[in-house]
């Protein structure tokens, strides 16, 4: 494609057209198997100093932490709301949540707004419709300009610097430059799209952590089904609520592909689940995820459906919907200048250069069916000394002007497991979200960006 041609900028059809190109498909010479996909002039935007490439957890806290450090900033997401894993993903739990910063700020709305349940802040079950709202206000409190339903399709560099991506959408194919762009996708797409170097799952190849398809549910009356429910609280005693549960769902004839199933109260006769296994299936092959998300529903309603039958407790039970997207627990880890690792955990890595302090097990899900019958989780064994996560392992190796938050970032297997829950991921996105502000506005990269002054700029954000 003819850079000059790419790269004309056309601001009146970004922000008004809505006729999309037509564009003739006949193309003598084409290869067997391959379509010679024709050029053509995109709109070309320029005016953010940050790009937020996913608006999950990662991706929330760097776009608001950017705008906030002054920064001009535009999201892209692929789903239809904010919140990812959080909202569309139906996750219902925030794990390692007592950190300072935009967790604690998180949880203080939560709580005026009465959506969530239990005392402890370490382990939290919310309300995810709830999140939506919220998280919509928070972004426009903060001035945060933000595209749904839009997904980045491609990444072009000069050099080593990565300064456009192309996004799809209903607006057809878009292109937008920006000085600095953060990866908050999750499974490390924009890394991937721009030429960085990543590594998945235990190998180059799966095995990798299984997906699962959460769901939420609405039974008659809670109370009955106290003994199976999780209590969202490490201070409280918990009993034995996951293996109550199993046992009732091999009482309908069937074994769990997850069997560690888990019930949580949302609010009232409304209830959030997690029951399932979807085993190898890589994050970046659309036909497996697809083939994985039907057969994770169809247990779904499988079980949802036999304990109905019981009757008793279980009475009425039903399911009031399940996420529009399944839950990804292994993606890419995009190369950094840092990789986090099994002996940074072992032996509770500092670093001055920290970003957050991680203290989460390590959590490796059953790699499939077989090891699910004697293990649904485990920990290889580790015992995990909070330690310190760098900065930069939130910086690109490969690609210069762009920076990962969230479970993308640059680490080992064993690392991954524990650092992947999303209260270490809001502390990604701060600091990256941070730095790549300050990045853009001072004409630097973001390897040229010293912590301190991340610290400061979160440090007046915190007393503003």
């Amino acid at each position: 494609m003819n850079r000059r041609r790419f790269f004309r900028s056309s601001l009146a059809a970004a922000s008004g057209s809505s006729a999309l190109p037509v564009i003739a498909a006949d193309s003598p010479g084409a290869k067997p198997g391959l379509f010679p996909e024709p050029a053509r002039d995109l709109p070309l935007v320029e005016e953010a100093d940050v790009i937020v490439c996913g608006a999950g957890p990662a991706g929330i806290a760097a776009a608001i932490t950017a705008a906030r450090t002054g920064a001009k900033v535009r999201v892209f997401e692929w789903r239809g709301c904010l919140g990812g894993v959080w909202t569309a993903g139906l996750l219902g739990y925030l794990l390692d949540f007592n950190k300072p910063g935009f967790n604690q700020e998180l949880l203080k709305r939560l709580d005026e707004r009465d959506m969530r349940r239990g005392t402890s802040k370490q382990s939290i079950c919310y309300e995810p419709e709830g999140m939506k709202l919220l998280l919509e206000e928070m972004f426009v409190e903060a001035g945060v300009k933000f595209q749904l339903h839009t997904r980045v399709s491609a990444a072009y560099r000069e050099g080593k610097r990565l300064t456009t991506i192309v996004t799809d959408s209903k607006s057809g194919r878009q292109a937008w430059r920006a000085p600095v762009f953060i990866d908050t996708t999750g499974d490390g797409d924009l890394g991937a799209l721009a030429g960085s170097g990543f590594e998945f799952g235990e190998a180059e190849a799966c095995p990798c952590q299984p997906m699962s398809l959460n769901a939420l549910l609405v039974c008659k009356d809670v109370a009955t089904l106290a003994p199976y429910i999780h209590k969202s609280d490490p201070s409280k005693a918990d009993g034995d609520a996951k293996n109550a549960l199993l046992a009732e769902i091999q009482r309908t004839s069937h074994f769990p592909s997850y069997s560690k199933p888990t019930l949580w109260q949302v609010r009232d006769n409304l209830l959030l689940v997690m029951m399932n296994h979807q085993y190898g299936v890589p994050c970046f092959d659309a036909a497996k995820i697809t083939e994985a998300t039907v057969q994770a529903r169809a247990e779904m309603h499988k079980i949802v459906n036999g304990l109905r039958k019981l009757g008793g407790p279980w009475e009425g039970l039903q399911i009031a919907a399940t996420a529009e997207q399944i839950g990804v627990r292994d993606g890419r880890r995009i190369k950094g200048r840092y990789v986090v690792n099994k002996d940074d955990v072992i032996a509770g890595a500092r670093y001055d250069d920290a970003v957050v302090r991680a203290t989460f097990s390590v959590d490796i899900h059953a790699l499939s069916a077989e090891n699910n019958k004697t293990a649904a989780y485990h920990n290889a064994g580790i015992k995990v000394k909070p330690y310190d996560i760098p900065l930069r392992a939130l910086i690109a190796k490969d690609v210069d002007g762009l920076m990962m938050a969230g479970r993308c970032i640059s680490g080992d297997f064993i690392a991954h497991a524990s650092y992947r829950v999303t209260g270490n991921a809001v502390a990604m996105g701060e600091a990256a979200g941070a730095i790549a502000a300050i990045a853009a506005q001072t004409k630097r990269l973001p390897h040229e960006v010293p912590w301190s002054e991340g610290v400061a700029a979160l440090k007046k954000i915190a007393g503003a």
